[in-house]
């Protein structure tokens, strides 16, 4: 994507607190994607190395994350191609940012429903909005980084699961952090500090010792 967009859509998504990881060719574009377990994928039709069929056919083998197509090729036989090929929206450039907002969301809150049913997920007092990416408990607003709103939201998912370490990394940092259990045990950590009444005797996100992590049901 190039750097003017990318600094426009880095201004406009860090607002809504999401981390946004820069992509230089169609072809690290697909390896940041497995590696990395991203929520949704804003990609430019022309990339200098991979066509934007290419790019979408190549997720689309393995991953039904939400792809937005960002190009200022408006024809409608483009806009055709590109939803064929398996992309979830399409945007015009130069765009309106409140509009790509919208459409985010819209794709964020479809990618939600099929994943969880429902766009909120709630366990007892905690509650997980997946569109807006807020987490409240006892409807207090918490303020969570990407990552820690992302495990937390893979756990109340699973909730009432043992989840192993392996399984944990690999679904929220990608396959490539699959053996950094030390690396979790920090987020854990920093999540039971918002969530837990005692972080040194966690009731909510309990440790099965050598085996991974259970978030329990809450009344």
């Amino acid at each position: 994507m190039p750097p003017q967009t990318y600094k426009i859509l880095d201004i406009v998504l860090d607002k809504n607190e999401f981390e946004v990881v820069e992509c230089l060719s169609g072809a690290q574009a697909v390896r940041l994607c497995v590696s990395i377990s991203p929520d949704i994928i804003l990609i430019d039709f022309d990339m200098p190395d991979m066509t934007g069929k290419e790019i979408v056919s190549s997720i689309r083998e393995w991953s039904q994350t939400p792809v937005i197509i960002v190009s200022s090729r408006k024809a409608d036989e483009d806009i055709i191609h590109g939803l064929n090929f398996g992309a979830d929206d399409y945007v015009i450039k130069p765009f309106n940012t409140d509009v790509l907002r919208a459409r985010i969301n819209a794709s964020l809150r479809k990618s939600a429903v099929h994943e969880a049913g429902e766009p909120v997920l709630s366990n007892g007092p905690l509650r997980i909005d997946l569109v807006r990416h807020e987490v409240f408990l006892d409807k207090k607003l918490l303020a969570f980084t990407p990552k820690e709103y992302k495990l937390l939201k893979y756990m109340i998912i699973n909730c009432g699961k043992m989840l192993g370490h392996r399984d944990i990394l690999k679904e929220v940092w990608g396959p490539g952090h699959a053996d950094d259990i030390q690396y979790l045990r920090v987020f854990i950590g920093q999540i039971r500090e918002k969530i837990e009444v005692d972080p040194a005797n966690p009731s909510i996100i309990k440790t099965e010792l050598g085996i991974g992590y259970r978030m329990e049901f809450l009344s």
